[in-house]
């Protein structure tokens, strides 16, 4: 049974709506702003670009446990595809897309649950976490503001999804992959530019080589195996 309700379970609960000057892609400063809006207890983040499916806030909280992210995958629509979605304005044609990714099979995700883990103990043989995406991941707010939330001193596209991750695992957490449910489709689009791509890789490693676990002040974050 999950530890965490859905808090727009309550009735009359007002959204907000949180606004950030257009100063270029600033991604990581974003999801801090609306986390700390946030007045539940867990997060869940999304991308502007996907569609999700009917039991997507279900299965987060399903799987939902303190000191462990959840990532899930993404299943890409085509051009052809994410065309007549947007011109019909039916966004549950996304649902009958034909692909393997595409079944919710709940046993299945809890086997894959039980059994897969990534820890800390991954950055000893190698530097990235594959499939790291926060258009589809989720974790306690605890949690998340135990680690000062993302690094703003991203901008730009690239790594600040993993460098979130990295210090999340290096502050005693897991990651668990959601397969097989937690469904969401991308519509495809023109990517964004990833000129600042190397600076980033450049912050992402220098976590990696502090072990740090906070962004605001490194001198006062590193890693504590203790």
């Amino acid at each position: 049974m999950a530890r965490y309700k859905p808090l727009f379970a309550q009735k009359n609960l007002p959204l907000k709506h949180v606004w950030q000057e257009d100063l270029g892609f600033r991604a990581a400063k974003n999801r801090n702003n609306a986390i700390q809006e946030a007045t539940g207890e867990y997060i869940i983040t999304i991308d502007t670009d996907i569609i999700l499916s009917p039991m997507f806030i279900y299965d987060h909280l399903y799987f939902a446990r303190p000191k462990v992210l959840l990532q899930g995958g993404r299943i890409l629509l085509t051009p052809k595809e994410s065309a007549k979605i947007l011109r019909q304005q039916d966004f549950s044609l996304a649902y009958a897309k034909k692909s393997f990714k595409n079944r919710r099979i709940l046993s299945l995700a809890k086997f894959i649950y039980k059994h897969r883990r990534v820890t800390q103990k991954i950055f000893q043989k190698h530097t990235m976490v594959v499939g790291v995406r926060s258009c589809n991941m989720s974790f306690s707010r605890e949690d998340c503001l135990a680690i000062e939330g993302f690094n703003e001193n991203f901008v730009g596209w690239g790594r600040e999804d993993s460098e979130f991750v990295a210090r999340f695992l290096f502050n005693h957490g897991v990651l668990k992959p959601l397969k097989f449910c937690a469904l969401v489709y991308h519509l495809h689009h023109q990517e964004n530019t990833r000129d600042l791509l190397p600076e980033n890789h450049t912050l992402y490693l220098q976590t990696l080589k502090a072990q740090r676990i906070r962004w605001k002040d490194p001198s006062k974050s590193l890693y504590c195996p203790n």
